[in-house]
Parts: structure tokens; C-alpha cells; sequence
């Protein structure tokens, strides 16, 4: 079995589950053809370089797998029917160095899921940043008597 990388974009407009249940399908049709999934790296929602159907947006996933040759036209073509799904692209990994930064990858995308999501994180991001101005206005306070006793005398 060769090594493979699939790349695939959902469109915006769907709902959390709708996009998930993308991604189950994708696995799914692996599966189905005797593929082995490695990991899975959901990359989120990010801007396109240009609109696609009128698109600015979309949720990219890459699926990193083993499967035979045969299971790549399948899964292909799928994917080239479901409307839901904007682009995609698979890689195949054959040489050493390929295979190796493939291992690579694969060990990346399982630590990435592995972390705990920081859903926390914006909230005290937000809150450091109003924080922030409040903490700078008391430094200016006390120079501003400093110039006016200096101009009184």
C-alpha cells in the first residue's frame, strides 16, 4: 500500500455537523476500498487565495492514509460528485524523503488532535487587550502634574 495525503475544502455555508459528517464520508470511502486513515488534521475555516462558486471562505481537512492505487480513483471520484466539497487534491508519497516527511506529518497531525482545543483562549485574549489600556492611563496620570508644576514655576 502506498502513502497518501488528501486535501479537501467543504463549503462554508454548512453547519458544524454537516461539515463533520463530510469528513466521516471522506473516511468512510477510505475505508470501504481496504484503506488504512493515519490521522486527520482539520485545519478549520480559512480564506481561499480566490472565490470558488462564489465562495470566500472554506473548511479545509487533510486525511493522511495508506490505501492501494485502486482506492484513489474511487475516492476521487466521490469526491468530484459531492457538491458539497469546493476542491480537493491527493499527493502520493513514494521515495524515502518523501515517506519520511510524510511520517513526519502524520505525527504532527495526531499531536494536533491529541491537544486540548483552546476555547478559553479568545476570552482572555480579549480580556488582556481591554485590560490593556486601563493599566497604560495610570502611567500618564502622575507626568501630567510633574509638566504643570514645572510650567507654574
Amino acid at each position: 500500500m502506498n502513502c497518501y495525503e488528501t486535501l479537501f475544502v467543504v463549503k462554508p455555508t454548512l453547519t458544524e455537523e454537516e461539515i463533520q459528517s463530510q469528513v466521516a464520508r471522506v473516511q468512510e470511502i477510505i475505508s470501504s476500498q481496504e484503506g488504512q486513515i493515519e490521522a486527520l488534521d482539520d485545519m478549520g475555516m480559512r480564506r481561499l487565495a480566490y472565490p470558488i462558486e462564489k465562495q470566500e471562505r472554506g473548511y479545509y481537512t487533510v486525511v493522511y492514509y495508506k490505501a492501494p492505487a485502486e482506492a484513489i480513483s474511487e475516492l476521487e471520484r466521490q469526491l468530484r460528485y459531492n457538491e458539497e466539497i469546493l476542491r480537493f487534491m491527493t499527493v502520493k508519497y513514494t521515495k524515502k524523503k518523501e515517506i519520511a516527511q510524510y511520517e513526519k506529518m502524520v505525527e504532527n497531525a495526531k499531536k494536533k488532535a491529541e491537544a486540548p482545543k483552546p476555547e478559553a483562549k479568545p476570552e482572555v485574549e480579549a480580556e488582556a487587550k481591554t485590560e490593556a489600556p486601563a493599566q497604560e492611563a495610570p502611567a500618564e496620570t502622575p507626568a501630567a502634574p510633574a509638566a504643570e508644576e514645572s510650567a507654574e514655576a
